[in-house]
């Protein structure tokens, strides 16, 4: 699903009357995101997951066109981190063993 499916599915589900507004939704529930990892470096959606800030060390790396080391430079990412409850819905939904 690219982010053109995904406001069609909000368009649907939420009943909205055009796309503009679906995509006005969308497009506002992904800026606080990241408007609430850069202020909280966190945002937890109980039962859907976690979204967190990573920071990645300085390391040394391999190109693997020539076997030469080259230096990679410390950087922050974002990790997501599913909650219980999408977890369930996964599971549930594609037949997946329950340990």
């Amino acid at each position: 699903m690219n982010k053109t499916d995904l406001v069609a599915k909000v368009q649907e589900l939420a009943q909205l009357e055009s796309k503009a507004s679906a995509e006005r939704a969308v497009s506002a529930v992904l800026d606080a995101l990241v408007e609430g990892l850069k202020k909280d470096k966190s945002v937890a959606l109980v039962g859907f997951g976690t979204f967190e800030v990573k920071e990645r060390k300085a390391r040394t790396g391999v190109n693997p066109s020539n076997g030469e080391k080259i230096k990679i430079a410390a950087s922050k990412t974002v990790g997501f981190k599913a909650g219980k409850a999408l977890k369930d819905e996964f599971n549930k939904a594609k037949g997946g063993k329950k340990k």
